[in-house]
């Protein structure tokens, strides 16, 4: 693996092992969409849209392996 492959997949692993925001209508951005936090504890999930505008729901776990951040 090259020097630089392996700092990408550092960066990416130290990405996505940050925790999530867990206030409620806390916004994050993944694959260039900003992503909500709605709900309670027990079942809050994360709603945007997807490129057609079609929505789209994700738990922490599912966010968390797609990638997120807190800026676009």
């Amino acid at each position: 693996m090259s020097v630089m492959a392996e700092a990408t997949s550092q960066s990416e692993a130290n990405r996505n092992s940050r925790p999530l925001p867990t206030a409620p209508c806390s916004v994050v951005w993944s694959g260039g969409h900003a992503y909500v936090l709605e709900g309670s504890h027990g079942r809050a999930r994360w709603v945007g849209v997807d490129d057609r505008g079609r929505p789209r729901f994700f738990t922490g776990d599912e966010l968390q392996l797609r990638g997120w951040s807190r800026s676009r």
